[in-house]
């Protein structure tokens, strides 16, 4: 599990009053990493075309190319001179050794994007855009330096933006990099040490970024128990009974010792699962809104919903009358998506927009509900998860487009149950169920357009 942030400024800032670095000895470590990583990935005499803005991105970009100069075969693109005392200093450094700027022409082993970094707070401009296309539509390597041009604070970007490979972000992760669109243009994503340990230059932060390696699976270790012992999912099986099909068979797959599908009427389910029209005395949690529909009556959801056992939410119920209500328990996770979840801020009067509105700005929305929420647990949804409990938030970036497919939100729902019904906390089970799932999904080794719901709870074995 890794800090993020919004902003790394006062991280910089604590490095220069703290331990006594200068910017120049932060410049140096941010250009030695991404010298590290070329060097490593090319020959040399390999080609490398480095685009640099006028500030402390650009000067970044011309560091490297004095570290690589005399290796590499270097191409320096400099369109708006130098702005900056540091990028004054680098660009006579470099012009020293006869680098100077050239027009971007031909193609290049490695392309270096150092126009702007997470320095951009307005529109970029023709000369820019430009560049960037021309960097975009070259075949080699795409490296960006901090985070790609053309992406803002907020994770959105321009018309035009850098598209990575690979992401050298300096110092500490960028919230930035993890937003939904961000996926598409960051690539991989490394952390450069500026010149001290990152257990010195970080500081907490409220948000954090999910690792595999932060999965705790739901491990049966006593040796003296029953079916009993591990919980007991009532799943509400509504007009789709599909949907709760998948849902209930994910749970069992996840641990729970029984799963109990709600229903009106008997429907055909597996034979592991069990059926009644009535929430067991024996329940140890709820998922409820999958499939829903319009099956029951708000009088038999009323009666279904009169306990306080853990509840799990998604799908149909964000739409309900009764959904406010149900906002005032005290264990409780949401797994809307972006629709659902504009359908929730709305609902509970925190904002009425879309979902390109949502999607431009996820991580404040969620802010806004949790601050407004304390005691319910958010899954939003999306390319990277956000789960969010009061003042802690958390990204999980594991997810692939495997996921992409009717169903899948029915498994995440389960697992989450499962962990309920097993007696984890709401935050805990909404984490372990996120990594749960996406890790599940990275389990599948076909084609990444057909993965089904079952192909996905079959790999929840292979965790």
């Amino acid at each position: 599990m890794q800090n993020l942030y919004l902003d790394v400024s006062p991280l910089d800032q604590r490095g220069v009053t703290k331990f006594a670095l200068s910017e120049e000895v932060m410049m140096e470590h941010a250009a030695m990493a991404m010298a590290h990583l070329i060097r490593a990935r090319f020959n040399a005499n390999s080609s490398v075309l480095i685009v640099c803005g006028s500030g402390n991105n650009g000067a970044d970009g011309l560091a490297l190319a004095r570290l690589l100069e005399g290796d590499f075969h270097i191409s320096l693109h400099i369109p708006f001179g130098a702005s900056s005392p540091l990028a004054h200093l680098q660009r006579d450094r470099v012009e020293a050794l006869g680098l100077k700027h050239a027009p971007i022409e031909g193609d290049y082993d490695v392309i270096v994007d150092a126009l702007f970094g997470s320095g951009l707070n307005r529109p970029l401009g023709p000369t820019a855009i430009e560049a960037l296309i021309l960097m975009n539509g070259m075949s080699g390597l795409k490296i960006a330096c901090d985070v790609p041009s053309g992406l803002y604070a907020e994770g959105t970007f321009d018309t035009n933006v850098f598209y990575a490979d690979i992401t050298v972000t300096m110092g500490a992760y960028k919230r930035s990099l993890f937003s939904d669109g961000a996926k598409e243009v960051c690539g991989e994503i490394i952390v450069a040490d500026l010149g001290v340990h990152k257990k010195r230059y970080e500081t907490p932060s409220p948000w954090k970024l999910l690792e595999s390696q932060d999965l705790s699976l739901p491990n049966r270790i006593r040796a003296s128990s029953h079916k009993g012992s591990y919980g007991h999912l009532a799943v509400v099986c509504g007009e789709k009974a599909g949907a709760s099909v998948i849902a209930g068979s994910a749970a069992l797959r996840f641990g729970t010792g029984l799963v109990s599908l709600i229903s009106n009427e008997n429907v055909t389910i597996p034979y592991e699962l069990m059926q009644s029209h009535s929430i067991p005395s024996t329940a140890t949690a709820i998922a409820l809104g999958m499939g829903l529909g319009v099956e029951f009556c708000d009088d038999e959801l009323s009666s279904l919903l009169d306990n306080t056992l853990p509840l799990v939410l998604d799908a149909d119920i964000f739409y309900h009358p009764m959904f406010s209500k149900l906002l005032k328990r005290t264990s409780l996770v949401l797994t809307p998506h972006p629709k659902e979840f504009t359908q929730i801020l709305r609902l509970t009067g925190i904002a009425d927009i879309d979902v390109s509105a949502l999607q431009s700005n996820r991580f404040t929305y969620v802010e806004k509900f949790c601050s407004a929420y304390p005691n319910t647990v958010l899954v939003l949804k999306g390319s990277n998860v956000i789960i969010g409990q009061g003042e802690e938030f958390y990204i999980n970036p594991l997810g692939t487009v495997a996921l992409a497919k009717g169903g899948s939100g029915d498994v995440l729902s389960g697992l989450i149950g499962a962990l309920l019904a097993q007696g984890n906390t709401p935050l805990e089970a909404a984490i372990q169920g996120s990594l749960a799932h996406t890790l599940a999904a990275q389990k599948f080794d076909k084609n990444n357009y057909a993965l089904t719901p079952f192909d996905l709870i079959e790999r929840i074995t292979c965790l």
